[in-house]
């Protein structure tokens, strides 16, 4: 037979028995008769050289040795003698034709049809349509036309038979659930509707489409076409759609059902048993609507194949299969929807998290998807060697780890680790190149970012050639690296070299995936693999609207412009040692610079690039024994605090830079206009001492904070009045005023609001220190080291990510994988603008017009430096500057002269210094501040 499940199998020989002495039993039906036919004549057979011949007696070889087809029974479950096989090639085909054609000269033995089936059948399910009409009709027609009506019998028999099939259903299944007690009366309905769905709705249509065939084929013996009826019938097909969706949970609820009832058990047994089910399952008549679907084209095309060309079922069939296909397309879509959703259920059900390590996967969200599992395996590990079977599922946001274990005859997944979520994930495992002898040990591993092109590498670039061979007994290890402060590190082994591929490419993909759905920030690069070995860069300053740059290194002070190709690398203009710090007061054209724990400022026109040393003259030094120093605006005045720390105590100097124009006034015509250079640049403005170790400074509108031991200090710069931003009254603060070694970082201006950052938490306080918006906060994923704020995001800096964060949900919106990151720049923005308003969405520093090339007007445009050779100022900003092609800058800055630098610029990986900026507004940018989280639990 030509169809799946009928499927018979030709003449083969059947392997011998183990002592190649004993013959294979066959099925001996009408043999005999066909021993003489030259077709099934055999030679004897040859031995295999070095081998046992296949039988080893001689009378045995003469015999026809296979299945001979024509003489065997049906291999269709759904084959009878009663009914007429749905496959041609069935060996029972003649024999039921002939019943069938004795059953209709006795219509009283027919079966009775329900009052919604087809109530007047021209001939009985299964006759050929050459015994349907008389010889008159079948000599007019040609054996094209013949193969034709024979196409469109089938159709329209299968037709009234699927509608049957439907009508058992309902009749000996869903009726009789519905009337007796086999399941208890308060689960009947929903068993009865989860189990067999819309199955009625699909009856319905499919009702509507029997009758108008049958109608059809009473009308015309020879069918002049159908492809009109389908046409009207088949848009109303989406039934289909819903019920193949819902198939699978059908199916679980029934088996759930039958292990669990021993009355819908017995009621199960007692029905599949009656005539009428055809020895079939109930499982087997639940596919029947999915599979109809997909066998329509089928059918439809070998009515096509027959049809003439200017026929109207040429042009109506065609697009009639175009439709069906797309429903067909809907199904899969949809069905691959329900599957991957059941399993998401059943494993949540399942899961089983160690106490107090509770986290909810969200595994039930529609959103949530299932992209790959299986096992591996644990080798080795801490504490003397640790072995585990696991099972390993990656999500579409996190990967996770168990152990399954049967408890009460149930499955359970035992969290084996922490799930990790797929931004803070990484792989490591050996390059492809099949262990070669040559690679050492060492120089075979490399640690890479996720997602990252060595990783692509690592998973494509193998000789294909060369057969892989494994890492070890165990197979093939991949390293799983949980970055953060909860991180941790597995290995773990897989079977095949395919198996592994198959986790790192699926892994990859959808950490890609995630990062093109999440991307608020992009980074862009100033400078790569300049600042290495000696110049390792430790600070930076811009300016000139991030046009320009201060570097701070291990070997000296550098400037470049970004703007001109000739500056763009940067040159050394200070011979300054250890530069911890740098910052440039644009407004006063002063560079004041931390190198030894000594502070010095520079006048900016005094940077030479020919002469590192030449500035050295001109310094003024301001501070020594210095551990850090902050530059910002405090009660209308632009003022530089100087932070001189110890783990007891901590002195702080605000000071103030002096007014150069003015000083210049003051200077004219005097004897000491020669000792310029030694004239004051900063002037004390306040000095305080505070009984703590101090770790940052921040400028209110008309305080100072300071971070310290003790917490977040305020301090009136009018009064020297010192008070804790935290209120110790406020019960709900306790986790923060009672724990031991938290570190506060930064503070930000949100609305009326202040946004503590700590390095581990962050939360909400108001002006009063109580504790605001209670229910909100944030834990950081990792160990920040900086902080940087661009409303409404928060972003911390830890060495292995870039976290950000929305401040108004906490909810985690991207992670920047790397690796050595370090902030090198983040200015405090000013509170008028931290508010949920509409952003004004401008770089303040160069767009890119495309490919990620930094704009660069023509030189000498709006006054700019042409190179080294431009008078003394070259490397300051030339005054009265028309605004830039990008816009003005929004009206964000309180104090008129002072600038707020709006970049974030970082360090990673050996030197490479970036922009991390809002991409433009344009395109696919995903950038909403709504509350969507990468992965669950924020």
């Amino acid at each position: 037979m030509d169809s799946p499940g009928s499927e018979h199998i030709g003449l083969t020989r059947p392997p011998s028995s183990s002592s190649g002495t004993t013959p294979v039993a066959r099925k001996q039906i009408g043999y005999d008769a066909l021993l003489d036919s030259p077709v099934l004549q055999t030679t004897k057979a040859t031995p295999v050289p070095g081998g046992t011949p296949l039988e080893s007696d001689d009378s045995e070889d003469d015999l026809p040795n296979g299945v001979f087809t024509l003489l065997t029974e049906c291999y269709s479950p759904t084959c009878s003698r009663e009914q007429l096989c749905y496959s041609i090639n069935c060996p029972r085909r003649l024999e039921q034709m002939k019943r069938l054609n004795v059953k209709s000269a006795h219509p009283g033995l027919s079966r009775k049809l329900s009052e919604e089936s087809l109530h007047d059948e021209p001939k009985e399910t299964g006759t050929l349509w050459i015994h349907s009409v008389s010889q008159d009709i079948l000599d007019s027609v040609d054996d094209t036309e013949k193969k034709r009506q024979e196409a469109i019998n089938e159709v329209i028999y299968t037709e009234r038979d699927f509608v049957r099939d439907l009508e058992y259903l309902r009749d000996s299944w869903v009726k009789p659930l519905r009337t007796q007690d086999v399941v208890t009366a308060d689960r009947r309905d929903e068993f009865v509707r989860q189990v067999f769905w819309n199955v009625h709705d699909v009856l319905q249509v499919n009702h509507v489409l029997a009758e108008r065939l049958t109608k059809r084929q009473k009308q015309q013996p020879v069918v002049q076409s159908l492809g009109d009826i389908f046409l009207d019938c088949v848009p109303h097909f989406e039934p289909f759609v819903v019920y193949g969706a819902h198939q699978l949970w059908g199916k679980y609820e029934f088996e759930k059902e039958k292990n669990t009832n021993p009355a819908f058990q017995k009621f199960v047994d007692e029905t599949e048993r009656k005539p009428e089910s055809r020895k079939l399952e109930l499982n087997g008549y639940l596919t029947k609507p999915t599979t109809r679907l997909g066998r329509y084209p089928l059918l439809l095309e070998a009515v096509l194949k027959y049809t003439p060309e200017d026929h109207s079922d040429k042009r109506d069939l065609p697009e009639v299969i175009k439709m069906i296909k797309a429903f067909l397309s809907k199904v899969n879509v949809e069905s691959g929807k329900s599957e991957n959703a059941f399993e998401l259920a059943q494993i949540d059900k399942q899961i089983v998290f160690r106490q107090g390590d509770n986290i909810d996967l969200r595994l039930r969200d529609r959103s949530r998807e299932l992209v790959h599992k299986g096992p591996v395996k644990r080798r080795g590990g801490n504490q003397g060697g640790e072995n585990a079977d696991l099972l390993a599922f990656l999500f579409d946001h996190a990967f996770l780890l168990v152990k399954s274990k049967w408890v009460n005859k149930t499955e359970q997944y035992k969290v084996y680790r922490r799930p990790i979520p797929l931004e803070l994930l990484v792989l490591r495992y050996p390059e492809d190149h099949y262990n070669s002898a040559k690679l050492s040990a060492g120089s075979n591993n490399k640690l890479i970012r996720a997602g990252g092109p060595a990783g692509k590498a690592g998973a494509k670039g193998q000789l294909a050639h060369i057969p892989p061979k494994p890492d070890s007994k165990h197979g093939f290890f991949l390293n799983v690296i949980h970055l953060g402060r909860k991180g941790y590190e597995l290995q773990l082994w897989i079977d095949t070299y395919a198996g592994r591929r198959k986790w790192i490419e699926s892994i990859e993909k959808q950490q890609q995936v995630i990062r093109d759905h999440s991307t608020i920030f992009v980074s862009e690069t100033i400078t790569e693999g300049f600042f290495q070995g000696l110049r390792r860069i430790n600070c930076l300053s811009p300016y000139d609207n991030g046009n320009r740059m201060i570097y701070g290194t291990d070997e000296g002070v550098y400037f470049s412009n970004l703007r001109d190709p000739k500056l763009r690398e940067p040159v050394k203009v200070i011979n300054l040692i250890d530069v911890a710090q740098v910052d440039v007061i644009e407004e006063y054209q002063l560079l004041i610079v931390l190198s030894e724990r000594q502070v010095t400022t520079f006048p900016l026109d005094c940077l030479d690039p020919n002469d590192p040393n030449a500035a050295l003259k001109r310094g003024k030094r301001v501070s020594s024994h210095t551990s850090f120093f902050k530059s910002g605006v405090c009660l209308g005045r632009t003022l530089v605090a100087v932070v001189k720390s110890s783990p007891l105590s901590s002195t702080i100097k605000v000071l103030e830079p002096v007014d150069q124009s003015m000083r210049g006034k003051k200077q004219q015509g005097s004897f000491m206009k020669s000792l310029k250079g030694a004239q004051d640049t900063l002037k004390v403005f306040k000095e305080f001492y505070i009984n703590f170790e101090s770790f940052s400074v921040y400028f209110l509108k008309t305080k100072l904070c300071v971070g310290c031991q003790k917490g977040f200090e305020i301090v009136d710069l009018e009064t020297l009045d010192l008070q804790s931003l935290l209120d110790p009254s406020d019960q709900s603060l306790d986790f923060v005023l009672k724990r031991e070694g938290v570190r506060p970082m930064a503070i930000y201006r949100i609305e009326s609001d202040f946004l503590l950052c700590y390095d581990d938490f962050a939360f909400y306080v108001n002006k009063n220190g109580w504790r605001a918006r209670p229910k909100w906060a944030i834990v950081w994923e990792g160990a920040p080291t900086a902080f940087a704020l661009l409303y409404p995001y928060v972003i911390a800096f830890e060495p292995t990510f870039v976290e950000v964060r929305h401040v108004e949900t906490g909810h985690l919106v991207q992670i920047i994988p790397g690796s050595h990151i370090t902030c090198l720049f983040a200015d405090m923005p000013p509170s008028t603008v931290n508010a949920p308003v509409p952003q004004q969405r401008q770089i303040m520093y160069p767009q890119p017009p495309g490919n990620g090339q930094m704009y660069r007007p023509p030189p000498g445009q709006f006054g700019m430096p042409q190179g080294y050779g431009y008078p003394p100022s070259g490397y300051s900003p030339a005054p009265g500057r028309p605004p830039m092609p990008y816009g003005a800058p929004p009206p964000m800055q309180p104090i008129r002269n002072f600038q707020f630098r709006p970049q974030i610029i970082f360090v990673s990986d050996d030197g490479h210094v970036q922009f991390l900026k809002l991409p433009p507004p344009s395109g696919n940018n995903r950038r909403s501040s709504d509350s969507r989280s990468t992965h669950s639990g924020r």
